[in-house]
């Protein structure tokens, strides 16, 4: 994932690099209330034109190799939301996350490629620790996280994300790698 060509691939899904040609699809994300409940809110066209230019497209050249990746199934090349593994704002600590489409949930794909993602953080780019945060009351979250092989280390405060405090996951790299090995 460090060319703009670049792609990392699960059995049924695959992300890329979000461009500037994908506003649409990153405004149709956050401004869907059933996916933005629990992901600080909805945000206006505006406010996701400014996520892509400074939090997405500039973070790629700033930090090689992690990113916010557009997710879309192999088979049908469908759009069905987004993964990242990139810095939680305000901090040094690398997370693991997603936001889905609503017709998508309950099929896996979080999980299947959360977990994709913690391998290639660990294995290709040789990150030490991976973690996760999600909001107290998101348990359908909190199981992903729980699914993928982080282990829930309490709860955590991160400014940038409001003032509640979120449920935190974290696994090192070797306790992962051990229990994951490559198949």
């Amino acid at each position: 994932m460090k060319a703009a060509h670049d792609t990392l691939t699960s059995a049924r899904l695959a992300v890329r690099r979000y461009t500037a040609d994908d506003l649409d699809l990153l405004v149709r994300l956050h401004t869907d209330p059933e996916v933005t409940r629990f992901a600080g809110g909805l945000l206006t066209r505006d406010q996701s034109e400014a996520m892509l230019r400074e939090r997405i497209l500039a973070y790629y050249d700033e930090h090689p190799g992690l990113g916010i990746w557009l997710t879309v199934e192999r088979e049908t090349g469908a759009p069905v939301g987004m993964h990242l593994l990139n810095h939680i704002r305000g901090s040094d600590i690398v997370q693991v996350g997603y936001l889905l489409y609503p017709q998508y949930w309950g099929r896996g794909y979080a999980t299947e490629m959360g977990e994709r993602l913690l391998r290639y953080g660990f294995e290709e780019l040789g990150l030490p620790q991976i973690s996760g945060i999600t909001d107290l009351p998101h348990v359908d979250s909190q199981r992903v996280l729980l699914k993928i092989g982080l282990h829930r280390a309490g709860e955590r405060h991160f400014p940038a994300y409001g003032s509640a405090p979120l449920a935190f996951f974290t696994r090192d790299a070797g306790g992962w790698l051990a229990e994951h090995a490559a198949s």
